[in-house]
């Protein structure tokens, strides 16, 4: 009697714990299926706008629209790529310094739970989250106006390094971060004093993941249309310094606006997609070399 109750007690036992890995494997099965149609759509998605804007442009494209100078008959799109790299070039410039400074200071110099810390941290996610309208209207108030640098490359790169700065400092501080202390302690036991931890040890070490934080930077900076057009203007030229110039963004926005150029505006998109691309090829071709060494 003793063993048939024990068998009674023991099968219900058996078929629940049963039902319950039928149940775990069932839902680990959902959870893997929707991550692949997540990622499948994603794709899909991405696949669909490349090809739309190939598709469209590609058999725009001919010679008179990279001519160097431009005209309202070749709409040319030669002076907005030199104006796309130089303001590229100049924003990330004042970004990248101040940015990796910053972050430094906090993961390698600041003490661990200091307010000021924490306050700045705050900040930086509150700014990322601004409109880059918002950026524009700053821009055009201070730069352009009060301190007289007018529609200018100036006012647009410093404009666009202030509103890529919070994603460059905490892409950064996250690299940093995910350095083993092991490094810094080896190299503290060595001798090697703090700063030279950091430049020697500690930065190659991050710079993979600092880099990707400048590759994202990039591709805010060259699809950025609403902060320029408050701060570098509209200008089709080669522009100077304190002179206004359109980056390519804004020579496609302009051209679709006029309703004149559409199919030079789909050209100017396959452009601007293969300028990203080699933007960001250049960019991960720098960060495995460093990588390597």
């Amino acid at each position: 009697m003793t063993e048939n109750t024990a068998l009674r007690v023991a099968r219900p036992a058996a078929r629940t714990e049963n039902g319950r890995r039928l149940h775990g494997h069932l839902k680990s099965r959902l959870q893997k299926g929707l991550v692949y149609g997540a990622a499948a759509i994603t794709f899909a998605v991405l696949l669909f706008l490349v090809a739309y804007i190939l598709v469209n442009g590609i058999p725009q494209l001919k010679p008179s629209l990279f001519s160097w100078t431009y005209t309202s008959e070749n709409v040319s799109m030669v002076p907005a790529i030199i104006t796309t790299v130089e303001m590229t070039f100049l924003a990330l410039l004042i970004a990248v310094p101040l940015g990796l400074s910053t972050a430094i200071y906090l993961n390698e110099y600041a003490t661990r739970g200091n307010r000021l810390v924490n306050i700045i941290r705050i900040t930086t996610e509150t700014l990322s989250g601004i409109p880059s309208i918002v950026y524009g209207l700053f821009g055009m108030l201070f730069f352009v106006t009060a301190l007289h640098w007018g529609y200018s490359m100036l006012s647009g790169a410093v404009t666009l390094a202030i509103m890529i700065l919070p994603l460059v400092m905490r892409t950064a501080e996250e690299a940093l971060m995910a350095v083993p202390d092991t490094f810094r302690e080896g190299s503290f036991g060595l001798g090697a004093g703090r700063l030279r931890t950091v430049f020697r040890i500690v930065l190659p070490a991050a710079m993979p993941g600092i880099l990707s934080g400048v590759i994202l930077g990039i591709g805010r900076i060259v699809g950025e249309t609403a902060a320029l057009i408050f701060t570098a203007g509209t200008m089709a030229q080669i522009p100077g310094l304190l002179q206004s110039g359109r980056t390519l963004a804004i020579h496609m926005y302009v051209l679709s606006g006029e309703g004149l150029h559409m199919n030079e505006a789909y050209a100017t998109a396959v452009v601007l997609l293969v300028v990203v691309l080699l933007m960001n090829l250049l960019s991960a071709l720098v960060a495995r070399r460093l990588t390597k060494q």
